[in-house]
């Protein structure tokens, strides 16, 4: 059973909330329909004093407990705030002490929209990358000029801290982070429920502090830009690793230890990311999405995509053009 922890705020987007946590549970539902062994999530609604939150529409939620009294959670969610958060966050300072307290733990944290300022108030965010919202970014780089900006992102990862910068981006983060606590196909089953038609690979557009293009190891760095410029190909990883003057097994444990993921299981995102994204865009046939992302077995490609998406190339096409229009 996995511990959610929402540090309610006054002045919060409900949407913040309400959004991650219904995907978070149908995560969790999901797990329990194939090991009921698993309990239900617990989830609190903790804020300064026990008691109802107004969020910005006028919404009320109640408190079901003070955020001090909780020592120990796996996922904080800091909910997005409307305009300037300066003023909520001088009046809820005791959450800064309490959200060193739980990074050092290693607690997963994902500060939404302009509440990413808690984090640099903390100083949480000192030498590493993070986003806000758009309309903040100017005043945030003023007041917290040790923290790397990254403007053009709207998803940032620095370790176990994840700041969106905007609510619907925070989709595309809690894929991710279902994909952390529940592996792979449960994560591809939620993403195709909760709109799949706009949704993107988290590490196609999320700048992260650990970025497999970030690390130092040059000959992995060489060996990832051959990856994606011939990921079409017909490729034979041994031969790419005598290329670079390595043994297969040295060229395994270099790539893993640095990208984080075999090359094979490297390789293998890139051909199904751009399948995806054929599968939305183009109308070409599956076996020529198929061919055109490196597979040339089109049976093959249908049970690799089915295993990983949990649905056929052409029910995930099907789905993500659902509610697609065109101009007649």
């Amino acid at each position: 059973m996995y511990h959610i922890t929402v540090a309610l705020l006054a002045q919060s987007l409900g949407s913040s909330i309400s959004l991650p946590l219904e995907m978070l549970n149908a995560a969790n539902e999901l797990a329990r329909s194939k090991n009921r062994k698993l309990r239900p999530l617990h989830i609190e609604m903790a804020a300064a004093e026990a008691g109802p939150v107004t969020t910005a529409a006028g919404l009320s939620i109640n408190s079901t407990t003070r955020l001090q009294a909780i020592e120990h959670t796996d996922l904080v969610i800091i909910p997005a705030l409307w305009r300037n958060p300066v003023r909520v966050l001088q009046s809820n300072r005791e959450l800064l002490p309490w959200l060193k307290a739980r990074a050092a733990q290693s607690t997963l944290i994902c500060a939404v929209g302009t509440s990413s300022a808690f984090l640099a108030e903390a100083g949480l965010l000192d030498d590493k990358p993070a986003t806000t919202h758009w309309h903040f970014c100017d005043n945030f780089a003023r007041r917290y000029p040790k923290v790397k900006l990254k403007r053009d992102y709207l998803l940032t990862q620095a370790d176990n801290l994840y700041c969106a910068g905007s609510v619907n981006s925070v989709a595309d983060l809690t894929v991710h982070l279902v994909e952390k606590l529940y592996g792979q196909s449960i994560a591809r089953a939620v993403e195709g429920q909760f709109s799949p038609e706009i949704r993107r690979p988290f590490e196609s557009h999320a700048y992260t502090q650990h970025d497999s293009t970030l690390h130092r190891d040059e000959t992995i760095i060489d060996a990832q830009e051959w990856l994606r410029a011939h990921f079409a190909e017909t490729i034979v990883l041994s031969q790419l690793a005598t290329t670079l003057g390595l043994s297969e097994r040295t060229f395994s444990r270099r790539f893993k230890h640095a990208a984080g993921l075999s090359p094979t299981a490297y390789l293998q995102n890139l051909r199904l990311n751009t399948a995806k994204e054929l599968l939305r865009t183009s109308n070409l046939s599956v076996a020529d999405v198929a061919a055109s992302c490196g597979y040339q077995d089109n049976s093959y490609f249908c049970l690799r995509f089915k295993q990983i998406m949990g649905q056929t190339p052409l029910a995930y096409r099907k789905s993500v053009r659902g509610k697609l229009f065109k101009l007649l």
